[in-house]
């Protein structure tokens, strides 16, 4: 991991997928900052009724302190925005973890964090209205998205000017009916285009609960054509409508976005997850959107989302909001 990749690896995991943030200091080899954003939206459907949501806003704060000898300590904490009620929870914990990275050894992570396994649904995750939900069903146990408790080691190689290679690995204690689990992931960038695995496993009560998933990507996010492709096999890793955890599914997730030189991201998205022991579907869905930067710290956005299997649970349904980066 030569020091170009280092500093891209603290600073993906530092800081949002927005790379926006407040830095408060920066000497003698340390940095602090506060992130995140604040995002409110007009919602309706076809089975529900015109409300305001939030959209998963947040706040973190982001350390790094050069170590010397080549290694770099971060730290990062997260919490969730309860702001649209009054409840006692106004914050909720997203992440908190402590890294340390070598500028050829890798980094390792401890505490709540995005686990390896994202790497490979990161690729399709990207609008801010509608995406990957797929990913979400238990994840904080299962360690499909942010990963409670877990220790993790990620290594990039470069393979050249325009190649790397990435390898990460997972881990997470047993605690209740989750037993130990395990997962990695490997990535390969040549230039604009990537491809990714990863698989993770362990046993919930007496059941496997364990995935597979493949994803490639071309361009970059909002900055001319971007297409992602997701598919995943799972056993035990997720919940239908009726809170019932599937034996066996599979997914495919499609992603095709366009940025415009004038702050616009149009973009086009098609989900599906299938119920292969009963051979019918869990859900399946497309929408439309499209994202405006306004500033680099002012994001306006709009989606409508097709509910294609015809389920109450899976109807028609829209978005507009806006989102301000801290």
């Amino acid at each position: 991991m030569n020091k170009k990749l280092l500093a891209i690896a603290i600073a993906t995991s530092a800081f949002t997928s927005q790379a926006v943030a407040i830095e408060l200091y920066n000497a003698n080899g340390s940095t602090f900052a506060i992130g995140g954003h604040v995002s409110v939206a007009l919602s309706d459907s076809d089975k529900g009724e015109l409300e305001v949501i939030s959209a998963s806003p947040r706040l973190n704060f982001n350390a790094t302190h050069d170590m010397g000898n080549g290694f770099v300590a971060d730290a990062k904490g997260e919490w969730a925005l309860n702001y649209l009620t009054n409840g006692e929870n106004a914050f909720t914990t997203r992440l908190g973890y402590i890294g340390l990275t070598h500028e050829n050894a890798g980094r390792v992570v401890v505490g709540t964090q995005w686990a390896p396994y994202y790497n490979a649904v990161a690729t399709v995750d990207k609008p801010i209205s509608y995406a990957s939900d797929f990913t979400y069903s238990d994840h904080a146990n299962l360690g499909t998205g942010r990963a409670d408790k877990m220790v993790s080691y990620t290594n990039t190689l470069a393979l050249g000017e325009s190649q790397s290679l990435t390898v990460a690995g997972g881990w997470q204690g047993a605690h209740g009916d989750y037993e130990t689990r395990l997962q990695a992931a490997i990535s390969y960038n040549i230039s604009d285009f990537a491809v990714n695995y990863a698989f993770t496993t362990g046993d919930v009560a007496t059941d496997n609960a364990q995935s597979h998933i493949v994803s490639a990507s071309y361009g970059s996010w909002g900055n001319g054509l971007y297409v992602a492709g997701a598919y995943a096999m799972g056993e035990y890793m997720i919940t239908n409508s009726d809170k019932e955890v599937l034996p066996e599914t599979n997914v495919i997730e499609f992603l095709a976005g366009y940025g415009l030189s004038n702050g616009v991201n149009l973009i086009a998205n098609y989900e599906s997850v299938t119920d292969e022991k009963k051979d019918s579907s869990v859900y399946e869905t497309a929408a439309v959107q499209a994202e405006y930067k306004f500033t680099q710290t002012f994001v306006g956005f709009a989606g409508y989302q097709f509910g294609l299997d015809g389920s109450e649970d899976n109807n028609n349904q829209w978005k507009l909001g806006v989102r301000y980066y801290l």
